[in-house]
């Protein structure tokens, strides 16, 4: 049963569902107050769980209406864009994707958490996706599910990785055994979370705190990692054109002892008789062998709009959806991971993801993308910067990226 919710999740990278329009602020039910919640369609069917169970808590003080978006990224955010921007206040709630909240917050679209609602926010949160939340100092929305990539190798083939493990040393590994590393290396947001990685994990990071470039030699670091893996022969067939799904198939396919992937991978396997039971999963590898890896980071996050009509209800009811049991069954139906710490202790959740323990230690030491309101653009110029992988000359890569990250800060063309 777990296998097939946690499937299910898949269709978040690639369902079209369309987005459903807006609930009038007056259709509450029962005279209560209607808060309007845009999140996207959960296929497992938590979301809804959580709005009926938060519906019956309020005892009538609200009621949350769940008003589905579409499940592709870029088409909610330009809904929701378009919406806050026109100072729409249908919208009383918003789940936004970890990388919006600095944009959504410049543009005053957003309320911020203060004095216990931001406590409420932060209580018993795992560093990651705290970190996803801040901006200027201030909290602008309560981290509600979480995801990270996992390193996956098959432990019937390979030996299991030691803590250290580098990129290297994988690749090395690779090469001698005549197998692939599979990765998402295509020009798309995938390689900026991979290229992200590897940066952090070398101890560097591509924008300050002020979202200026911040550039140093952890960015060739992670050049000479992809340039390394795409010119050998570990080097997966379509590297270049490459996203999750590509690397979840080559790895069914036995093509690759390892992956870099997020969680959906194993529940895939239960479709495979036996397959499942070969996977093995450890923390994501290391840039150097000197210093802990900084995995992925992912998830969504709730914020209030500012142009909600009952703000102080819109905070109740994001503070209830995002609460820990609501966390768990997002967990259990939906594959999703969660932000609050204790929850991976719930037996639900232990039993939904193997690898509880492992995905709550990974996520907590997840280094986030750059949080920025320029993000859309720096991550085209990382994009840019960064492909094809069999292309990249790490000599130069440094002053290349600097100079990108500089004027897409700016607004410039790059």
């Amino acid at each position: 049963m777990h296998g097939r919710h946690l499937l299910a999740a898949l269709a978040l990278a690639t369902s079209l569902a369309l987005g459903a329009c807006g609930v009038g602020a007056d259709e509450g039910g029962s005279g209560a107050r209607a808060i309007n919640w845009y999140a996207f369609n959960e296929p497992g069917g938590s979301y809804q769980m959580a709005v009926d169970n938060c519906n019956e808590q309020a005892n009538g003080r609200y009621t949350i209406n769940y008003v589905k978006l579409p499940n592709i990224a870029d088409q909610q955010r330009e809904l929701l864009v378009r919406r806050l921007a026109a100072e729409d206040d249908d919208i009383d709630l918003a789940s936004l994707d970890v990388i919006w909240t600095s944009e959504f917050a410049q543009a005053e679209w957003i309320l911020p958490w203060e004095g216990e609602r931001r406590s409420a926010a932060e209580e018993g949160k795992l560093e990651g996706p705290l970190d996803t939340v801040r901006y200027q100092d201030q909290i602008w929305a309560i981290p509600h599910t979480s995801n990270t990539q996992l390193l996956w190798y098959r432990k019937d083939r390979v030996d299991p990785p030691p803590d250290d493990f580098t990129w290297d040393e994988m690749i090395d590994q690779a090469v001698e055994n005549g197998t692939a590393v599979e990765v998402q290396a295509a020009q798309y947001e995938g390689l900026v979370v991979w290229i992200n990685a590897l940066i952090a994990g070398a101890g560097g990071q591509i924008v300050n705190e002020q979202g200026e470039a911040a550039v140093d030699e952890s960015a060739q670091r992670a050049a000479e990692i992809e340039s390394k893996l795409a010119n050998s022969p570990a080097a997966p067939p379509g590297m270049s054109t490459n996203r999750e799904d590509q690397g979840r198939q080559g790895f069914e396919a036995e093509r690759a002892d390892y992956q870099v992937n997020y969680s959906f991978i194993y529940a895939s396997a239960e479709a495979i008789e036996g397959f499942q039971d070969k996977i093995g999963w450890a923390r994501y590898p290391r840039t150097d062998e000197d210093k802990p890896s900084r995995p992925p980071l992912g998830g969504f996050n709730i914020a209030v709009s500012a142009y909600s009509n009952n703000p102080d209800l819109a905070f109740e009811a994001a503070e209830c959806l995002a609460s820990p049991e609501n966390q768990a069954l997002s967990a259990e139906l939906g594959g999703l991971p969660p932000t609050t710490e204790s929850v991976y202790d719930n037996p639900k959740v232990q039993e939904a993801f193997p690898f509880a323990d492992l995905m709550r230690e990974s996520i907590d030491n997840a280094a986030p993308r750059p949080v920025t309101p320029a993000y859309s653009d720096i991550s085209l110029a990382i994009q840019k910067t960064y492909h094809p992988p069999d292309g990249v000359d790490p000599d130069g890569i440094v002053e290349q990226l600097r100079d990108r990250i500089d004027k897409a800060a700016e607004g410039k063309i790059f």
